[in-house]
């Protein structure tokens, strides 16, 4: 019975020493695997139908969102090298769909299969895998080539509508200014034609001698009101310049 017991605990020591010495997974496979399992990520992140490899549904949601929660940054690029340092391969053109061998639903225990590969086996000398080409699917692409279109024409049609609303406004300040000068020089010759009448009326007024005009005083008052005409012209001219 002693004898029976002490086999007992061997084997016991035996199956725990297995069970540490047992590798564990690389913790970004690890990291990875929770997110594709993950039920209430499935619209972002999920296995294909099969089970045998994972797709990225939304890239711009699962960088924001998802990445910084297990990783230490946002990058879907650099996530996408990882998964090429470990042997995965993007099977589908139309999505971002990551397949490998030992990557598959319901079977974690898979992942210690998965190594990182060397230097020299990524650049292609051993392993005959084609490297993850980051290259977003179609649909990505169009939609991304649509929305800089549409904002590329709206710009322009912003751009345009701006410069026929300068031009409006510029033609409507310009018939103001047209305005304002046409109203000022009409009495500019309402003023002119009033002195020119004053001038008329002083020299009708002059005296006269056995029926002859004096030009003494006549002729001092003349010239005053041809300097007082001069000095006004001149003074509107000025101020229709201006």
């Amino acid at each position: 019975m002693p004898q029976a017991m002490t086999m007992d605990h061997d084997q016991c020591d035996k199956e725990l020493l297995e069970h540490v010495k047992k590798p564990s997974p690389p913790p970004f496979l690890l990291k990875t695997y929770m997110l594709v399992e993950d039920p209430s990520t499935d619209d972002v992140i999920s296995w294909n139908k099969d089970g045998t490899a994972f797709v990225v549904w939304h890239t711009a949601e699962f960088s924001s969102d998802l990445l910084p929660t297990l990783f230490k940054h946002s990058n879907f690029s650099s996530f996408v090298r990882q998964l090429n340092t470990y042997g995965f391969r993007k099977v589908v053109t139309t999505r971002w769909e990551f397949y490998n061998d030992m990557f598959r639903r319901g079977q974690q225990d898979l992942l210690c299969n998965i190594h990182r590969r060397k230097a020299w086996e990524r650049k292609g000398l051993v392993s005959s895998d084609k490297p993850i080409i980051l290259t977003a699917p179609k649909e990505e692409v169009d939609n991304e080539q649509k929305s800089s279109q549409s904002t590329s024409s709206s710009s322009s049609s912003s751009g345009y509508n701006s410069l026929l609303g300068e031009n409006k406004r510029l033609k409507k300040e310009n018939g103001v200014l047209l305005s304002e000068l046409t109203s000022m020089k009409n009495k500019c010759k309402e003023l002119i034609d009033l002195v020119a009448v004053y001038t008329n009326m002083e020299q009708d007024e002059s005296p006269k001698l056995f029926g002859v005009r004096l030009g003494a005083p006549g002729e001092k008052k003349r010239n005053r009101s041809a300097e007082i005409s001069e000095k006004i012209h001149v003074l509107l001219s000025r101020s229709i310049i201006m």
